[in-house]
């Protein structure tokens, strides 16, 4: 079946002065002239991009956009019209985020998350701002503690909204994101909670058990490279301890204390120190 929006393997049928045509289960689509190179050839299976030209006809292309149906990208806004706003997706033909699909007014230049989709009524692909209303809200598939890519998408006064597996959509919560983040950044999180509303809460630290044995991993590494001193304890302040070791006051308290009982390291008052031997 023909995937509109999306990448298709099709075949070569015939060659005209214009370009390629190929074959599909809708019919023939064209290749113009200009993305057709000397190795392809009829009854040839070639890897195409398809999307509709002005005139809602079925082009292919062997440019590759910025997305497919279905991913969230960050995209340039070229042109704001009355109906919509045009993007740059690297195709000759920008994407259209229609007015009613726009979570905030648009301004060229800037760059936005979008997700890219599909109208099944229309046959058109198209954008949409509103991301957190079109991620999947069916979180039945997620375990706590499962390991996720994240793509911060806005900063709130409580928390970082982020796009989870290209799918769904959830909050790290800012006084435990101990990591400088931007929007735009990926990284790797994972599901700290799965709420009764289907909303999703998230951490940059594995939860539990491992999450203290990699912060005690990030201490002991620290102190090596200090040469084996650091002037932080149990008595410093939040801030400090964020500052120094990117994590919370109660995460640095666990993990020292683990390290202690190893007898990796000592606890001074004026801070804590690699035992002889272990640096």
């Amino acid at each position: 079946m023909l995937k509109i929006g999306k990448y298709n393997d099709l075949v070569v049928e015939s060659r005209v002065e214009f370009g390629l045509y190929l074959q599909s289960d809708e019919g023939k689509i064209l290749l113009p002239q200009k993305y057709v190179s000397e190795d392809m050839h009829i009854g040839d299976t070639i890897t195409v991009f398809i999307y509709t030209d002005s005139e809602d006809r079925l082009v292919a292309t062997t440019l590759k956009p910025d997305g497919v149906v279905g991913d969230f990208v960050f995209l340039e806004a070229k042109d704001v019209v009355s109906f919509g706003t045009f993007m740059d997706w690297g195709l000759e033909k920008d994407l259209l985020i229609p007015k009613s699909e726009q979570q905030d007014k648009m301004v060229p230049g800037k760059k936005y998350l979008t997700k890219i989709c599909f109208d099944d009524m229309t046959g058109r692909v198209y954008g949409t701002t509103k991301i957190s209303v079109n991620c999947d809200k069916n979180i039945t598939d997620l375990k706590v503690g499962q390991k996720v890519d994240l793509l911060i998408h806005s900063f709130t006064q409580i928390g970082i909204m982020a796009v989870i597996d290209n799918r769904y959509f959830g909050m790290l919560y800012i006084n435990e994101t101990y990591q400088d983040l931007s929007i735009g950044d990926t990284c790797t999180g994972y599901i700290m909670r799965l709420r009764e509303d289907n909303k999703i809460d998230l951490t940059l630290k594995k939860p539990g058990y491992d999450s203290v044995k990699s912060s005690a991993e990030i201490i002991e590494s620290l102190l090596e490279q200090a040469g084996g001193f650091i002037p932080c304890h149990d008595k410093s302040s939040p801030e400090e301890i964020k500052t120094v070791f990117s994590m919370s006051k109660k995460e640095f308290k666990r993990a020292i204390g683990g390290l202690f009982k190893k007898g990796v390291l000592e606890l001074k008052k004026n801070g804590i120190r690699l035992k002889q031997g272990k640096w």
